[in-house]
């Protein structure tokens, strides 16, 4: 693929996401045709899969939900989408500039749609929440979600998120006035938390109405059993690396509190 001829800088995380796979398999059960099944053995009944947690109820889905209060004194509950949103996570992928593995191309488009449409570990099986904090002093926003997916599809997800450093590392987009962003995307390693994680940050640097510009997104996902929190934390003026690591570690204890059956301590949003 063809590189801008200038090097993009992009800010380290100070800690990132992470990775791990796990997979679980279940006993037969019965058909329905009549016929009994022999049943599991005694070694079966122990496996993984008999004590399964439950499923995420959309009770515990809120409840694992962080609150500004659990983050920095400058966050406070969100006032909307920000304008950087439809103007630059709208943009296309210059498929021109790769000119080898062009396939690349489509895994960076589908970076690009899915931090726009905030699904970036694809649609959630069950139980889903979302919620979103404003950063006053760095006019950055927050997106926290934490949903229930099929465990094999988000493990998958997952590993995908870890291959874009590679495949999408700089690239140009065109945005929805027809201005170039020079993308880059780098991999972020997060707190050892939850059983499996992905971490990238994220950074465009162009012109926005008339004015240039870089926007930065910290990006991180952790899986708990076949649950997931995902979130995405920047700006245009950067992304606070130590919000984001807060983020990850309480809304972590959070999910695996209430998939535990535990109830998670109550923080009360501040004003």
């Amino acid at each position: 693929m063809n590189r801008p001829s200038s090097c993009l800088l992009a800010s380290a995380l100070t800690a990132g996401m992470l990775l791990s796979t796990a997979a679980c398999s279940s006993g037969g059960r019965d058909s329905g045709s009549g016929h009994t099944e022999v049943s599991a053995s005694p070694l079966a009944k122990e496996s993984p899969a008999a004590s399964a947690t439950p499923a995420l109820t959309e009770a515990q889905a809120r409840s694992a939900l962080i609150t500004n209060a659990d983050l920095g004194s400058q966050w406070t509950e969100t006032q909307g989408a920000a304008t950087w949103r439809d103007a630059l996570l709208k943009s296309k992928v210059d498929t021109s500039a790769f000119v080898e593995n062009k396939g690349d191309a489509a895994d960076c488009q589908k970076l690009l749609d899915g931090l726009y449409a905030e699904d970036l570990l694809g649609t959630p099986k069950g139980a889903q929440a979302v919620t979103g904090f404003d950063d006053s002093d760095n006019e950055a926003q927050m997106r926290y979600q934490v949903a229930a997916y099929d465990r094999a599809a988000l493990d998958s997800k997952l590993a995908w998120m870890k291959t874009l450093p590679t495949k999408c590392d700089q690239f140009t987009a065109i945005d929805n006035k027809g201005g170039k962003q020079v993308v880059q995307v780098v991999s972020a390693s997060p707190p050892d938390v939850g059983d499996a994680r992905a971490g990238l940050k994220l950074t465009m640097t162009g012109e926005l109405d008339g004015n240039p510009t870089t926007l930065t997104l910290d990006i991180g996902a952790v899986r708990v059993d076949d649950s997931a929190l995902y979130v995405t934390n920047g700006g245009l003026d950067g992304a606070d690396g130590d919000s984001t690591i807060q983020a990850i570690k309480v809304g972590t204890q959070r999910l695996q509190d209430v998939l535990s059956g535990k109830t998670p301590p109550h923080t009360p949003p501040t004003s």
